[in-house]
């Protein structure tokens, strides 16, 4: 049976709009992706904000710590303040562009498939995440994935039905036995969420893509912005395009399952 290779836009399609933000997920969601992968902090309040970086700097007219500023002070910023068009102009200046929560996404998108990147290590974000997701009975659509271990680990602990990706201790040691062809063996994971490579090494290839599948694995890959990219990708049968391109990814994977 062939794969079903699922777009997410890539913090909303961060090419097309400012990332991680509303006007991002609508505008990614009308380039014809299924699914949004997004990036969430814990506010000053404790809320759980959609935000990339820990600092405010880059990509809104703040500055300093996400963390030092509650979910209402972060929502009044203006997350569009830095977003270029291909002119060098900033269109999303003004527009009301705030840094949003994870609660307004949930609901605004309640059914769409989900990748949520911890941004934090600790059980303390991993837990709000979870009781969001159960709240909004999200849980069945949403993965999980963090570079931070023991973040990754608590989301198990609290909600061992809530899909994880692998850890970088766990995708190290997947492609070490894909190389050799040893049985990947029971797993607490149900993701790879990857980059083609890491380094010199590479990690998404044919023989680690059949290699998952044949585990039961899925194979999500970041950050493909390059068509011939894609559709390599898609003949290899990954489960998802993590994309700042949701339109080219459209045209190139074709009409979306039904």
């Amino acid at each position: 049976m062939a794969a079903v290779t699922i777009v997410y836009a890539h913090r909303g399609g961060a090419a097309l709009r400012p990332e991680n933000t509303i006007t991002a997920f609508d505008h990614g969601f009308a380039c014809g992706a299924e699914g949004l992968e997004f990036d969430v902090h814990l506010s000053k309040d404790g809320e759980v904000v959609i935000h990339h970086d820990d600092r405010l700097e880059r990509t809104t007219n703040g500055r300093g710590l996400v963390r030092a500023h509650t979910a209402a002070e972060l929502a009044r910023l203006d997350a569009g303040y830095h977003f270029r068009d291909g002119s060098g102009g900033f269109p999303y200046r003004g527009h009301g562009v705030g840094v949003p929560m994870l609660r307004d996404v949930l609901r605004r998108y309640p059914a769409a498939p989900l990748i949520i990147e911890l941004k934090v290590g600790g059980t303390a974000l991993a837990q709000r995440v979870v009781d969001e997701l159960r709240d909004a009975s999200a849980v069945d659509r949403t993965a999980i994935g963090s570079f931070y271990s023991d973040a990754i680990h608590a989301v198990r602990a609290c909600e061992p039905s809530l899909a994880t990706g692998a850890t970088k201790e766990e995708t190290r040691w997947a492609l070490y036995r894909s190389w050799v062809g040893w049985p990947l063996g029971a797993a607490t994971y149900r993701d790879f969420q990857v980059p083609m490579r890491s380094g010199i090494t590479p990690i998404v290839t044919r023989r680690f893509v059949t290699y998952a599948r044949r585990a039961g694995i899925a194979v999500k890959v970041w950050t493909v912005n390059d068509a011939a990219q894609m559709r390599r990708l898609v003949e290899w049968g990954v489960a998802g395009l993590i994309t700042d391109r949701p339109d080219l990814a459209r045209t190139v994977v074709g009409a979306p399952a039904t």
